[in-house]
C-alpha cells in the first residue's frame, strides 16, 4: 500500500491532529538584488544577487535533498511518480568546475522505486557521498499493518550511481512502529555514520501493556499487574550506527532515550568527532535542542544547546540544524519558548561542550521555521520559511551573520504559492561561495521543485 497524500502525508500534527495540505498555483521568485530589511544588529555589505536555478526535474516532484560532494560538485535527489504507479527516488549531479546556475546537470538516474514506500512531508529520503566516492541513500518503507509502521532502507553504490546494493534495514526488524528522520556524516574515508529516531521503546511498552491487560483479564487471577501500568506513551529514542565500505553495520548505539517524536535531526564533523543535534523531550514535555558527540567508540551524554524551557505537548516537526569547522560549532533551531516563534543560533568553540548565548535571527507570528544552515566565506547562513501576510502563501528567507554571530542581515529568496506543509523542508548548501537552495512549491495542484542561487 502506498501512503502518499500527494507527497505530503502528515506524519503527526503537534497534538495528533491531521491537516489537509492546501495547494495553490502560481510561483514567483524574488527579484535580483532585493533590498533586505534593516537588521537590529546593524548592517553588512549587500549579499545578494538572487538568481533562479534551473533544476533537472520535470513535472511532479517532491522530497528534495541537496548535498555538496567531496569533489566540489552538487547532488540533488527527489521523489517522483513512477510509470507503474509507485514512486521512484531520482538523483542528478552538477559536476565540479561548473560554477554557475546555468550549467547543465548530469542525466538523472533512478536509485530505487516501490509501491510500498512511506512518504512524508518532513521525514524525507537523504543522499550522501563519502570521500572514497561511494554513494549512499535511504528511504522509508512500510513494514506493518498500522499507518505508522515503517522502517529505514539503506543502499550504497560504488559505480557513481549506475547500480545500487540490495536495501538493508537500518532499524531493528520485527518490531512495529516508526523509524526515520535520518542524518548522515562521513565517519571516515569509506565509512558512513548515521543517526535516526527509533520507536523500539514505544513498541516494547505497547507490548508490555497488552500483556498486562491480558493478565488482568485472567478469570482465575493467576497473573496480576506489577503496579506499573504501560499506556504505550514511551518516548522515541535517538540511535546511531556506522557502516563500513562493504555496506556492513559495524556499530549500533542508543544515544538518547527520550526525544521528540518527529523533528528532523542534523549532523556535522568537528575536530573531535561527529556531532548530532535533535530536539529532546524531558520531564514536563520540555522540547529543547540537544547535542551529542561521538568520541572514539562512545557518545557523550546529551546536553542542551541552550535552556529555552519550551513546554510543548506534542511534536512541533521543526528540528535543529548544525555546521562545524574545526572545534567551532554553530547550531540553529526553532522555538516558541518566549511566547512567539523564533529562530535562534548559538556558537560553541569546544566542539559542542559549551555554547554562548543565542542570537535571535528571526521572530514573529508568521515564522514557520524548517531551517537550513551552511558556512560560506567567513559567514554563517541560515534559511527558513515564513507565512506571507494574510496567509496567501509563504516566503523563503536567508540570513547571514559573521562567524561571531554579529552583523545580521536577512533577505527574501522566493515567494511560494504553497501553504501549510506543502512546501516541506527547503535545502541549503554552499558551493563556490554562493548559497544554493531547493524547495517544494505547487502549481496546478501538484508539487514541484524550485531552486535559487544567492551570490
Amino acid at each position: 500500500m502506498m501512503v502518499d497524500r500527494r507527497f505530503g502525508i502528515i506524519r503527526r500534527a503537534p497534538f495528533g491532529a491531521l491537516h489537509v495540505l492546501a495547494l495553490c498555483a502560481c510561483v514567483m521568485l524574488a527579484g535580483c538584488r532585493s533590498e533586505p530589511p534593516e537588521s537590529p544588529l546593524g548592517k553588512v555589505e549587500q549579499f545578494s544577487q538572487v538568481e533562479a536555478w534551473a533544476l533537472p526535474v520535470v513535472g511532479e516532484a517532491a522530497h528534495p535533498d541537496l548535498i555538496a560532494t567531496p569533489k566540489g560538485g552538487l547532488m540533488l535527489s527527489w521523489v517522483q511518480p513512477a510509470s507503474d504507479g509507485g514512486r521512484e527516488l531520482r538523483i542528478a549531479q552538477l559536476e565540479p568546475g561548473r560554477s554557475d546556475s546555468r550549467d547543465v546537470w548530469s542525466e538523472a538516474t533512478t536509485v530505487a522505486s516501490g509501491d510500498d514506500w512511506f512518504l512524508n512531508w518532513a521525514d524525507t529520503p537523504h543522499i550522501y557521498v563519502l570521500p572514497n566516492g561511494s554513494m549512499w541513500a535511504h528511504w522509508l518503507r512500510k513494514s506493518g499493518p498500522e499507518p505508522m509502521d515503517y522502517g529505514i532502507e539503506l543502499v550504497r553504490s560504488i559505480d557513481t550511481g549506475l547500480t545500487w546494493s540490495t536495501p538493508a534495514l537500518v532499524n531493528l526488524p520485527g518490531l512495529p512502529g516508526d523509524h526515520g528522520f535520518v542524518t548522515f556524516w562521513p565517519q571516515s574515508e569509506g565509512e558512513l555514520g548515521l543517526a535516526w529516531l527509533d520507536s523500539r521503546q514505544k513498541a516494547q511498552a505497547q507490548a508490555q501493556a497488552e500483556l498486562s491487560l491480558s493478565r488482568v483479564s485472567d478469570p482465575h487471577g493467576a497473573a496480576q499487574r506489577d503496579g506499573h501500568a504501560h499506556d504505550g506513551g514511551a518516548a522515541m529514542m535517538l540511535r546511531a550506527a556506522v557502516y563500513n565500505s562493504s555496506g556492513l553495520k559495524l556499530n549500533d548505539w542508543p544515544v538518547d532515550v527520550s526525544t521528540c517524536d518527529c523533528c528532523t535531526t542534523a549532523s556535522a564533523m568537528t575536530a573531535r568527532g561527529p556531532v548530532v543535534v535533535y530536539r529532546g523531550r524531558s520531564v514536563g514535555e520540555i522540547r529543547d535542542t540537544r547535542l551529542v558527540r561521538l568520541e572514539g567508540e562512545a557518545w557523550t551524554a546529551p546536553r542542551d544547546v541552550h535552556v529555552d524551557g519550551w513546554h510543548f505537548g506534542g511534536c512541533p516537526v521543526n528540528g535543529p540544524v548544525v555546521a562545524a569547522e574545526g572545534e567551532t560549532v554553530w547550531v540553529g533551531w526553532y522555538t516558541e519558548a518566549d511566547g512567539q516563534p523564533e529562530v535562534r543560533i548559538a556558537r560553541s568553540d569546544d566542539s559542542g561542550d559549551n555554547f554562548g548565548p543565542p542570537l535571535t535571527v528571526a521572530h514573529g507570528p508568521n515564522l514557520l521555521g524548517r531551517l537550513g544552515m551552511a558556512l560560506a566565506d567567513g559567514h554563517v547562513l541560515v534559511s527558513w520559511l515564513e507565512e506571507e501576510e494574510g496567509g496567501t502563501g509563504q516566503r523563503l528567507m536567508l540570513s547571514r551573520t559573521d562567524r561571531r554571530l554579529e552583523n545580521l542581515r536577512s533577505i527574501p529568496v522566493a515567494t511560494l504559492a504553497a501553504r501549510g506543509r506543502a512546501s516541506g523542508f527547503p535545502r541549503l548548501v554552499v558551493r563556490n561561495g554562493a548559497a544554493w537552495l531547493v524547495w517544494v512549491d505547487v502549481a496546478d495542484g501538484r508539487p514541484m521543485l524550485k531552486g535559487a542561487a544567492v551570490h
